[in-house]
């Protein structure tokens, strides 16, 4: 367990935060890029630690990522109107470019160039925006995670609010062990999971392996497979919040990032890709309709249409009929409905850990040395490609064969080359 000092320490993200400054000097998914279709678009509310923040797309097809409030009395730029190369307030006509610079405060315009909001740079990769909120000279790499460089006929993405503080849901995605409990029933019908692989799953006679990485850690978990064999599922943790879910058979691979709106909330993004394939139209079809790790949405939010607010259509004849352990319907609502009964933020002090929990006891410890060593004035691990460049994988080995080693070409993302999968 943790005390209350250390468990503030890792999950508030805010500005002056030891952890919302590291969180800062990454890269971080803050829209999909079809939200900002055209220039001079709608401009679009943007949270993300604790800092409301407005997007838009302006003439000249530049991407803005600004403080949302006007500094004269605080009105919110999205009332605005994006034309001519920037935001109007529609209060007294302040208008604000991409760089959050004053370009004409119609009433007195000598003091327009002493106004500039808060603006953070933005890129658009792999159909997302990414925004950087770290020092401008300490600005990493661009993103070079797998999902972002393969075709877009080869990716789905999506996203969805989750009413929790980031850590418990990205410790969830670190968590292999629960597969086997919460999603034992979706092993069996989600079509995006059935496969030889998910048979083993449904074993829950597992050990636990981690083995750090320059950028994160490598998460074993083994099972029973067939005689003198292991099935093997592998987890990659990528630094600070990214996690990848050991594949399928021949279905496409998935991950998330796991974004702090607020301390409170959290942005959930689901990324599937194939490293060799288009995806086909009865898989795209089944993430639409909230299959994998997909969710329906509320038309029109990222609210998912199955949520606490509803208790998550609950299906207790399920239940007692043996065919959800949770009752809840698929797999991404099981995983937010169980993080999110844990409270906006979890309390460390009340939990006890056990061994297939060390993954996670060692990335708060790792996320811990990471946001104190940014304090010190040093470089955070995982900001380069090579961290980046990594996949999940699901392997059969030999019983005395050490994981880590015997899949080590599997963990790597190779152009043209599929994913390792059982």
């Amino acid at each position: 367990m943790l005390t209350q000092a250390e468990n503030d320490f890792l999950t508030r993200t805010g500005p002056g935060t030891p952890m919302g400054d590291l969180l800062r000097r990454y890269w971080v998914p803050i829209l999909g890029a079809d939200e900002l279709p055209h220039p001079d678009c709608p401009p679009v509310r943007v949270g993300v630690m604790s800092e409301k923040l407005l997007a838009f797309r302006d003439t000249q097809g530049r991407i803005g990522l600004i403080d949302e409030f006007c500094a004269h009395r605080g009105v919110s730029l999205w009332l605005g109107a994006n034309a001519g190369s920037g935001i109007r307030c529609p209060y007294h006509g302040w208008k604000y470019d991409v760089t959050g610079q004053c370009t004409d405060l119609p009433s007195e315009p000598a003091l327009c160039a002493k106004i500039k909001l808060t603006a953070y740079p933005c890129i658009e990769k792999g159909g997302v925006i990414w925004t950087y909120m770290g020092p401008p000279e300490l600005r990493p790499p661009e993103p070079a995670f797998e999902w972002a460089e393969v075709p877009a006929s080869r990716r789905f993405i999506s996203r969805r609010e989750q009413e929790c503080n980031f850590l418990q849901a990205m410790e969830g995605g670190i968590d292999s062990v629960h597969v086997s409990f919460l999603h034992s029933g979706d092993l069996k019908s989600d079509p995006l999971h059935v496969s030889r692989g998910a048979q083993f799953t449904a074993s829950t006679e597992t050990r636990f392996e981690v083995v750090e990485t320059d950028g994160g850690m490598v998460i074993g978990v083994r099972r029973p497979a067939e005689e003198g064999q292991l099935y093997w599922r592998i987890t990659q943790w990528v630094m600070p919040f990214h996690t990848m879910i050991p594949p399928y058979g021949d279905n496409a691979l998935n991950g998330h990032a796991w974004v702090p709106v607020d301390d409170h909330t959290v942005m959930t993004w689901c990324f599937t890709h194939h490293p060799t394939r288009d995806l086909t139209g009865a898989e795209l079809e089944t993430m639409r309709n909230g299959g994998g790790i997909h969710v329906k949405l509320i038309p029109g939010t990222h609210r998912p249409a199955v949520n606490r607010g509803n208790d998550y259509m609950i299906d207790r004849a399920a239940q007692s009929g043996g065919r959800s352990l949770s009752g809840v319907s698929g797999i991404s609502m099981q995983d937010a409905a169980v993080q999110e009964s844990q409270g906006a933020i979890q309390d460390r002090t009340r939990e006890h850990l056990v061994s297939t929990d060390r993954a996670i006891i060692l990335a708060r410890r790792r996320m811990r040395r990471a946001a104190e060593a940014v304090a010190a004035g040093k470089a955070p691990d995982g900001i380069g490609p090579a961290a980046q460049r990594v996949r999940a994988a699901s392997v059969l080995l030999p019983e005395d064969e050490p994981f880590f080693e015997a899949a080590s070409e599997a963990l790597v993302a190779r152009d043209g080359v599929a994913h390792a999968s059982v």
